[in-house]
């Protein structure tokens, strides 16, 4: 929407964006940086209903990210700048001579510099059928609303036309909706472009494993159709699919017709022609972005030269020097799971120059290094493994500082390797998207008193565009303030300067079990006889709850010390809501509830007066509940037969399931027992962040395992298991961890690792960090729990079957004993006051929090008097 009030007179000069994808923003973002915004009126012509979002991330939406949250705009940044911006009204013709711009709803504006961002629309072959209903592109979130709505009625499998990278990326999106996957790509190998015949191999045996299906080195001849929708795809080596849906992700092609129409000039094969300064043939009228041919001949598909053109043009509308000559095309991506990088001369195209290759089939890794005739690093490609793409590609064109065949040779194979960030030189660009090279980040501490990442990332954008370079940008800034002298204390806070796994390692291994004692013994010399501080006393509560079997402590965590050690939830073992009641959520295990206990529910939360909500997690949470009333509640719900859902604390919420085999005709196990069975051996495990499961039946993936801290999913053979998964605002595909377990070995590394990560990981870390923090990431984590590289997995089991053992339901604790049941009271003082803050108003046959405006954070002055 434009803005309200015009910031500009008719008389200032105007600059017209057509387009407003991620390049378009990065254009409003440099001209406002340069103070344009200020003396020039800016008007946005945007085609599509939503202002520019991340397409980089768009397969994300899959996994749990919404719209919003792949958004780039901040509106208040647009009103701040007097930007207007014209959402799904795109630039229907340009007037050169008039200088105007004529958009979809009538509106004409006038320019005095006119930028094209038009982008690129998806190539969809010339076959017969790609119109049928059920055909699709890939290129929107309106195109991944359109895929998700027909796969969930009308499809059970589905083909994606195109290997590429965006290929890839659809592919991971229909296994994500849980179709069978088929992926046919024209060239040889997958992703011709970026990776060469071993790369495209490794990831070739790595995508199969998963259960897609790919064909290389055939093209689609036609789609068939059936009573109007897909109903196959013909291969030119005379297969045909049977398929119901079809994705084309065959490439892209420069949008260029609203400039061909207004007669600027072209490129043969498409795109904006444009100069050094990304100006095309008339000077008024710049291009930037993929539908531009730039001055080296090329049409750049990635958004790194695009918010280098979009610097380019800023800087020349405001008469700064720039320009803007090629750009580096290396990438890192995550496709279905597997990181694939390629830098520099990733196919070896230099004369005279030599591979250096590694690769491992076993665990799908392949690494091949380009070397020139002088040694120098030419470029490389990586697959399975691309930890050291951070170090390597800011090396490329330079002599790396150890031999090559190091540089590829997994860790402990080829000696110690001394290589990282800090042996760049300060010209390395580290981050590619935002051209921030090392020195800036260097800079950034050392001349603007950056201290922490997200300081540097504000200075200078570093690590705000794909986030490859974010654990590089980490290392760089601890290594820069140590070089400054400045002391990088990764204690856990002011009162311990031990990491929470140092922590952990002394209370197992002593035998603590008081906070007192541990902080008295190994706290900071200032902080011993110190009450502590918020960050530590519910860490170490933590650690000494899920040790509590183990080292003898009492595991009940509202027992003597370990009571004032709890967060806000734990202290009343609900979450506390919004207007100080509490919601009460009773575990469900695996989703399944018997009619007699859904009437119990029913009856308790009519009772009390509570709202009732099914949630995401299968169960049903109770809200509205005084404190006083919790006790009451957790009576009748225990003597039916309820224990605690654990929904405040840090620890397992649940473990979702689908209906599996019982019911499903899909399905090929019984899902449901196995989320029960899971569900109830791992309830009350304390843990650094709160961890959730689910279990599917089939590779439908109903439950959504693959977005769960550990997620299982049937197989033919036995069930697969998948590690370090994440929905929420920061979503991660689950790794596969093993495949085709038994009972029995399922559960064994469910065991493993879940004490492995309690024992390594940071406080508040989730699954998810951890696995991508932690030194070798998902391969360290898989010997060390499946191959017991450290000889661990005896001790990690015991550990887990002591908690088993012990288990003991917090709720059946706590209302069998008068003395826990005293603090269950809004005033110590006054037992039988209820908190009268705490208030409710009608809304759909239910209830809601009464937050009058005034009142919020407010005592009545009668409860002040009462309570003092």
């Amino acid at each position: 929407m434009p803005t309200d009030t015009p910031r500009h007179s008719a008389h200032d000069n105007t600059i017209v964006l057509v387009g407003h994808g991620m390049v378009g923003q990065r254009f409003l973002e440099a001209i406002a940086a340069r103070g344009l915004t200020a003396t020039h009126r800016v008007v946005v012509l945007c085609e599509e209903p939503r202002p520019a979002y991340d397409r980089v991330q768009l397969t994300s939406y899959f996994s749990g990210r919404t719209p919003d949250e792949l958004s780039l705009t901040d509106p208040e940044f647009i009103e701040r700048h007097g930007i207007e911006l014209y959402v799904g009204d795109p630039a229907e013709s340009v007037d050169r001579d008039a200088k105007t711009v004529t958009a979809r709803s009538g509106q004409t504006f006038a320019y005095d510099t006119l930028v094209l961002a038009t982008g690129s629309f998806p190539f969809v072959p010339p076959v017969p059928g790609k119109d049928t209903t059920g055909c699709f592109v890939y290129r929107t979130i309106e195109d991944l609303l359109a895929i998700e709505e027909y796969a969930k009625t009308y499809a059970k499998t589905g083909a994606v036309v195109g290997g590429g990278l965006l290929g890839l990326e659809a592919a991971g999106a229909l296994r994500g909706l849980g179709l069978d996957t088929h992926v046919v790509e024209f060239a040889p190998r997958l992703m011709p472009v970026q990776v060469d015949e071993g790369g495209g191999a490794a990831l070739l045996r790595t995508i199969t494993g998963m259960g897609l299906t790919v064909h290389t080195g055939v093209g689609t001849q036609e789609i068939v159709a059936a009573q109007g929708a897909v109903s196959g795809m013909k291969l030119s080596d005379g297969q045909e699919l049977a398929t119901d849906l079809v994705v084309f992700s065959a490439g892209v092609r420069p949008r260029d017709q609203l400039a061909r129409d207004c007669g600027l000039s072209v490129g043969e094969r498409g795109g904006i022609t444009v100069d050094e300064q990304c100006r095309t043939s008339d000077p008024a009228v710049y291009a930037i972005g993929e539908c531009a041919l730039a001055s080296d001949g090329r049409v750049y598909g990635l958004v790194a030269p695009g918010y280098e053109m979009a610097e380019t043009v800023a800087a020349s509308i405001a008469a700064e020097e720039s320009s803007f000559t090629g750009a580096d095309l290396s990438t890192k991506l995550k496709l279905l799971g597997v990181d694939v990088a390629s830098f520099g001369d990733a196919h070896g195209a230099t004369p005279d120059c030599l591979d250096v290759v590694y690769s491992d089939s076993r665990s799908g890794t392949y690494k091949k290094l380009v070397i020139g005739p002088g040694g120098e690093l030419l470029g490389g490609v990586l697959v399975g493994d691309a930890e050291a793409y951070g170090v390597l590609r800011p090396l490329t064109g330079s002599v790396p500082p150890v031999s090559p065949e190091q540089l590829v040779l997994p860790a402990g194979a080829s000696g110690p390797v001394a290589l990282g960030p800090s042996s760049l030189p300060d010209s390395a660009v580290i981050c590619s998207c935002h051209n921030v090279t090392k020195g800036a980040i260097r800079g950034a501490v050392t001349e603007h008193s950056c201290t922490t990442v997200p300081e540097v990332k504000k200075c200078t954008k570093a690590g705000t565009g794909c986030g490859s370079c974010v654990k590089v940008l980490g290392q760089l800034v601890n290594d820069e303030l140590e070089a400054s002298g400045v002391e990088v204390d990764k204690g856990l806070c002011g009162c311990f300067g031990q990491t929470r796994q140092e922590l952990y390692e002394i209370v197992h291994t002593l035998g603590i079990t008081s906070y007192r004692r541990l902080l008295d013994t190994h706290g900071r010399e200032a902080a011993r006889g110190t009450e502590g501080c918020e960050t530590c006393k519910p860490t170490v509560g933590s650690i000494i709850a899920s040790l509590a079997p183990t080292i003898g402590a009492d595991g009940y965590v509202l027992e003597g010390e370990q009571a004032s050690l709890q967060d806000t939830n734990d202290h009343f073992l609900a979450n506390l809501q919004k207007n100080g009641s509490y919601s009460v959520v009773p575990r469900i295990p695996g989703g399944e509830i018997t009619p007699d206990k859904l009437i119990v529910i029913g009856e308790v939360a009519r009772d009390f007066g509570l709202y009732t909500k099914i949630t995401g997690g299968q169960r049903i949470d109770m809200f509205g509940a005084r404190v006083e009333q919790l006790p009451l509640i957790w009576t009748r719900l225990v003597d039916a037969g309820f224990e605690s859902g654990h929904a405040y604390g840090k620890s397992l919420r649940t473990v979702k399931s689908c209906v599996g085999q019982t019911w499903c005709r899909y399905g090929v196990q019984d899902s449901v027992r196995m989320a029960i069975d899971l569900e109830l051996r791992y309830r009350g495990l304390r843990s650094p962040h709160k961890l959730k499961s689910a279990v599917s039946g089939c590779a439908r993936e109903c439950a959504e395992a693959q977005s769960k801290d550990f997620g299982v999913i049937a197989t033919s053979s036995g069930w697969n298991l998948y590690v370090g998964g994440n929905g929420g605002a920061t979503p991660r595909h689950a790794d596969l961890l093993a495949q085709d377990l038994s009972d029995a070995e399922l559960v064994r590394l469910i065991d493993r690792f879940l004490m492995f990560y309690i024992r390594t990981a940071d406080r508040l870390e989730r699954t998810s960090t951890w696995l991508e923090r932690i030194e070798g990431g998902l391969d360290h984590v898989r010997d060390v729990v499946v191959h017991d590289s450290l000889g661990l997995c005896s001790e990690l089991e015991a550990l887990m079957a002591d908690h088993v053992a012990h288990y003991r339901d917090e709720w059946s604790e706590t209302i069998n004993d008068p003395e826990r049941l005293a603090r269950f009271v809004s005033f110590v003082n006054a037992p039988d006051t209820p908190d009268p803050t705490v208030s409710f108003v009608p809304e759909r046959d239910q209830i809601k929090p009464d937050l009058p405006l005034l009142s919020i954070g407010s005592r009545p002055r009668d409860l002040e008097g009462a309570a003092s």
